[in-house]
């Protein structure tokens, strides 16, 4: 099992470190999803990768024991929502790393429309302004369950209720009028006080 004091690095680092490719893409999902830096990016390849190594093996045996470990597999990816209910072991092989980031607090958060933007979900669930059946939780990487995304809301006590933000906000920018060129043309750089 292991000693307390010795855990192991929940993500692997990238094979090559400049891979320009691979560097764009994680760069947009840290934008996208709102995290804080690429680890959190490489823990959820790694758990991608795991899920996918375990459906690999169980595809490769069968046994009575293999069965129970496949549903045991598919038990837990449908539990947390990363696959739907009627999936197959042969739909874990098609996990994305999006799949398992969408399942996150903060991206549920922002979602749900409870924050306008993934930073500020990530915001609210460290500064401990969302919970979960009224219980705090304030780690933005918790894996939220099928059954519990209908009981997340703000914290009963926190100042955030008050600011009321709506559901779904829709941003309008407002256009900045311009003034006209021919304003400009002719004069010179001293000359236009």
């Amino acid at each position: 099992m292991g000693h307390p004091r010795k855990a192991r690095k929940k993500y692997d680092t990238p094979s090559h470190p400049w891979n320009a490719d691979r560097i764009k893409q994680e760069n947009k999902l840290v934008q996208k999803y709102g995290l804080k830096n690429k680890k959190e990016v490489w823990k959820a390849e790694t758990m991608v990768k795991n899920y996918r190594r375990d459906a690999r093996e169980l595809l490769g045996m069968s046994s009575e024991h293999n069965a129970q470990e496949r549903q045991q597999l598919l038990g837990h990816l449908t539990r947390y929502a990363i696959l739907p209910e009627s999936a197959k072991l042969e739909d874990v092989l098609n996990l994305t790393v999006e799949d398992v980031l969408r399942r996150r607090l903060q991206t549920v958060v922002h979602r749900k429309g409870l924050a306008y933007t993934a930073k500020e979900a990530r915001v609210f669930v460290v500064h401990g302004h969302i919970a979960m059946n009224n219980k705090k939780i304030d780690s933005p990487s918790y894996l939220v369950k099928r059954g519990e995304e209908e009981q997340i809301g703000y914290y009963p006590g926190s100042p955030v209720i008050k600011l009321k933000i709506p559901e779904n906000p829709k941003k309008e920018k407002p256009k900045k009028e311009r003034p006209k060129r021919d304003s400009y043309r002719g004069r010179g750089r001293r000359n236009r006080r």
